[in-house]
């Protein structure tokens, strides 16, 4: 099967990702997937950051996948990520245009990349009760009595990673995992950074216009819809801090104040994320964000000429 080119635009909260795809699939007559793992949720606009009107440039539409395909309340994941990014990417493909994945969800990126069939397994909710309260030292003790073969990669910094891991080999003692014969990808990824004050800067900007511009009525309309407040706590820090607020457990100063410092955090991790992705072997093309939009633009465009030479 031949391997089919892949841009992938990655980066921290609120450092322009959306803005650079839409650019560069408007001159290369390409077609943008998201790789958002909120943005898949109808109704859950303002607070995901969905910005749909960037995706017209002009008279031009670009075409974009996988936003808008889930009702808000509903499940999904990483293996479900996996399936419909591979239906979009053969749609894509299929007319002969590239694919740019564009999104700060590193688990889901990352587990295209590295191929991740694991993803498929299935949570044992027994095995994690029962192992609720042990430490990351216990854990990794319990690890080691299973095949190295179904350890050897497994990631130790932490006790949900490593309990993972346990269901993991846990399941592989009885089970065969069916290989799945996927496109090979042949990606260029570019990372989008800036200064760590000027991240700050827009990401407080960004949520103040979108407390002020509806972001408290998106919740309360998803709320009288009947998605459970319980549900939306963790689709992330906005729908988190506005069922509280809403709830009455601090006022609109507090709200703002706390959501813009975990935001941050957030940002902070996202980065996290992405270097440890560059140590597991994928290579990260970093532009810096704080300069001229047209130079980001025109080596973006350099890098893709160079890697996807026809």
């Amino acid at each position: 099967m031949p391997s089919e080119n892949l841009l992938i635009i990655l980066g921290a909260t609120a450092s322009g990702k959306t803005k650079l795809a839409v650019s560069i699939a408007d001159e290369l007559n390409a077609e943008i997937i998201s790789a958002d793992s909120r943005q898949i949720f109808k109704g859950m606009d303002i607070g995901t950051g969905k910005d749909l009107a960037e995706y017209k440039i002009g008279e031009s539409q670009i075409p974009y996948h996988l936003i808008d395909i889930v009702n808000a309340g509903e499940k999904y994941n990483v293996n479900v990520f996996k399936e419909d990014f591979y239906q979009a990417l053969t749609t894509i493909t299929q007319k002969n245009k590239l694919p740019v994945l564009c999104g700060g969800t590193g688990m889901y990126i990352h587990a295209l990349l590295q191929n991740h069939e694991l993803t498929a397994i299935p949570k044992n909710e027994e095995l994690r009760e029962k192992y609720r309260e042990l430490d990351q030292i216990q854990l990794q003790n319990i690890l080691k009595q299973y095949p190295k073969e179904h350890t050897a990669h497994v990631d130790l910094s932490s006790v949900k990673r490593l309990t993972r891991a346990i269901e993991i080999a846990a399941y592989l003692k009885d089970h065969k995992l069916k290989p799945v014969v996927r496109p090979t990808l042949n990606p260029l990824v570019i990372g989008l950074q800036s200064d760590v004050e000027i991240r700050r800067d827009r990401i407080i900007k960004r949520l103040n216009y979108r407390l002020d511009n509806g972001l408290i009525e998106e919740v309360e309309t998803l709320i009288s819809n009947g998605v459970d407040p319980a549900v939306l706590t963790f689709y992330g820090l906005e729908y988190k801090f506005m069922v509280s607020y809403l709830q009455n457990e601090f006022d609109l100063a507090f709200l703002r104040e706390k959501l813009s410092i975990a935001i941050c955090q957030f940002a902070k991790r996202q980065m996290t994320f992405f270097r440890k992705m560059e140590k597991d072997g994928v290579k990260i093309n970093w532009l810096n964000t704080d300069q001229d939009f047209e130079l980001l633009k025109s080596t973006s465009i350099r890098l893709i000429d160079a890697n996807f030479k026809k």
